[in-house]
């Protein structure tokens, strides 16, 4: 465990599999359903680059709440070579108290100890504060990179930080 500037939630490393984060993984893809709705069906080459294979994660971080309570969550996995940060999201009505903020201090942390010299991620253009987050914490907007570049060209974001490794 982690602890955090806001004592009141640690964060853990845990499985993929972890019944908390795929209850905030299923949580995070009702939220996004319904941001995407009126851009129609997700296509099949849309779907595919999204699914996140449990076999490339490296790391799972979680915030738990005092109580116990999953609050956030971000997965680090190798994509192509380099590594991705996957599914971050944190639960409605736990917004603003730094959580994320935590949460990808921490997949950085993980991804520098890794000896990755930048890490990457893709969101999408229904996705504003997840683009202020990444911004404010220093991410750098590049070109969409694969497979988004072909599957969702249009409606991704991508990004990158480069890490001080030491």
């Amino acid at each position: 465990m982690t602890t955090t500037p806001d004592t009141s939630y640690l964060l853990e490393r845990v499985d993929w599999a972890d019944p908390r984060a795929a209850a905030l993984r299923d949580a995070m893809d009702a939220e996004m359903g319904a941001r995407y709705a009126s851009a129609g069906p997700m296509s099949a080459a849309a779907q595919a680059a999204l699914t996140v294979d449990p076999a490339a994660v490296r790391h799972v971080v979680l915030a738990v709440d005092h109580d116990g309570t999953p609050i956030g969550h971000a997965a680090l996995r190798d994509h192509g070579g380099e590594l991705e940060v996957k599914r971050v999201v944190v639960a409605a009505g736990q917004r603003g108290r730094g959580v994320g903020r935590a949460i990808m201090s921490e997949v950085e942390r993980l991804a520098r100890a890794a000896g990755a010299g930048r890490v990457i991620l893709q969101t999408g253009d229904r996705q504003p504060e997840a683009e202020s987050l990444y911004t404010a914490l220093g991410w750098t907007r590049i070109p969409t990179y694969p497979p988004y570049d072909t599957a969702l060209p249009l409606q991704s974001r991508c990004y990158e930080k480069r890490l001080t490794v030491g």
